[in-house]
């Protein structure tokens, strides 16, 4: 049996395409979502060009009929957009008027309408679902992109091999391993000998080659930072390695994903001139958040939230750095270290350079997609993010795109994947970010 799927305003800004996603059923959009995205039209950001689009697409539809009594979709369901017969009358202590009152009143007007037709509400609004489940309305998120932050894959996997293998590895750099079920390319493998579980050597699985490869770091680390455990020692070999194009690093705070990924984006840049420049960015105003208003010219403007890299540059060229190495200001002045807002990527073709997005936990699919979409020949984008810190209210933990990106790539031998679960910061760093 079909059934009628009402859609809030947040479903169709996140994603314009939502609407083609409900199989063959009922989606009604109220009307008042309609007006609440006309008020975002305008915006120059992802959530402006959503707005956009949805138009764009309802207008489409309009040359098939009226939006009113309903037209099919391409998806086999059937679109309209309801206007209620009546104000809405929910019981509650708080305004009634308000647009997501009236949005949820409009789902108990279909669902009354249609004789009791099975009607679900769909929000990523969590107090609205609340809300809607209190008064008896079925409520759901919207779950086309989402991947359980803490069931993604931690990118290393045990393997316990016989006895003497482990001695091996150490000799010749590979051992021949048969994919055990699971096993994806570039995947962290921690040997184990079967006779002594201490004997433990640590590399990555290949694809192409059929076995596990050793791991590729500089025994005196890089730009003076030594990996400290097995996670970041992976990292830092993915990092170096030109075959893989991304790289997605997950992590709490203080695990050490953006000193990585700039010490490693540094030395291919500027020791090994693999990469012509090197390109961070931090989505804190996501693909085109307003920074008009702040005070001073765009390096001024961006300097408050770009700090948390040159705090990151600052260490690593204090932290014993070798003869002859250029301050970051000069690298800034020479063009070979840029950092920029992710507002001037859209449009753009970035070829052999090494980009790196910090806190992408913050981003949509959608804006991930535009960024590595962006990527020319040569090029390397790394994501860093910790998805359980999301500023972003139209993404959470398991919709962003940092989460999202590192599910779908992975078995791609362009790609590769980790999770740094071990604070390296301080010991009290540790403690908070495990107690707090």
């Amino acid at each position: 049996m079909k059934k009628n799927y009402v859609l809030d305003t947040n479903i169709v800004l996140h994603d314009p395409q939502s609407i083609f996603r409900f199989e063959d059923n009922n989606v009604i959009i109220p009307i008042y979502a309609i007006e609440e995205v006309d008020q975002f039209k305008r915006e120059g950001s992802e959530r402006g060009r959503n707005a956009r689009q949805i138009a764009r697409i309802l207008d489409g539809l309009r040359e098939q009929g009226s939006l009113s009594k309903g037209v099919t979709l391409k998806s086999g369901g059937f679109l309209r957009v309801a206007v209620p017969q009546k104000r809405p009358s929910l019981p509650s202590a708080i305004d009634t008027d308000a647009m997501d009152a009236a949005i949820l009143q409009t789902a108990f007007d279909v669902r009354e309408e249609d004789h009791g037709r099975p009607t679900v509400f769909v929000t990523m609004d969590t107090n609205l679902r609340i809300r809607a489940d209190a008064l008896g309305m079925p409520s759901e998120t919207y779950e086309n992109q989402r991947v359980e932050a803490e069931k993604l894959d931690s990118g290393v996997q045990e393997v316990i091999v016989p006895a003497g293998h482990v001695d091996a590895f150490f000799q010749e750099g590979f051992l021949d391993l048969a994919p055990s079920e699971g096993m994806m390319p570039n995947t962290c493998v921690l040997l184990r000998d079967a006779e002594n579980e201490s004997h433990t050597a640590i590399g990555r699985y290949d694809g192409t080659k059929g076995g596990v490869i050793a791991l590729r770091v500089p025994r005196d680390g890089v730009m003076g930072v030594r990996p400290r455990n097995k996670e970041q020692s992976l990292a830092l070999d993915l990092l170096l390695d030109e075959s893989i194009r991304l790289v997605t690093l997950v992590g709490k705070a203080g695990t050490g994903k953006t000193l990585l990924a700039i010490a490693a984006g540094l030395k291919r840049t500027v020791e090994d001139g693999i990469y012509t420049r090197i390109l961070v960015s931090r989505p804190v105003m996501p693909l085109g958040r307003d920074i008009g208003f702040l005070p001073g010219d765009v390096d001024e403007k961006l300097n408050p939230w770009m700090q948390p890299i040159f705090d990151n540059l600052e260490f690593l060229f204090s932290n014993g750095q070798r003869k002859g190495s250029r301050a970051y200001a000069e690298l800034l002045e020479s063009g070979q270290l840029q950092v920029e807002p992710l507002t001037y990527i859209r449009g753009r073709s970035l070829p052999q350079q090494f980009i790196i997005v910090d806190e992408a936990q913050n981003l949509t699919p959608h804006e991930v997609k535009t960024i590595i979409t962006r990527s020319g020949d040569g090029t390397k984008i790394v994501l860093t993010g910790d998805p359980g810190q999301i500023d972003n209210p139209y993404v959470d933990s398991d919709s962003n795109g940092l989460t999202i990106a590192a599910d779908k790539f992975r078995g791609e031998k362009c790609a590769g994947h980790i999770v740094l679960s071990k604070g390296e910061r301080s010991e009290l760093a540790e403690l908070a970010a495990n107690l707090l």
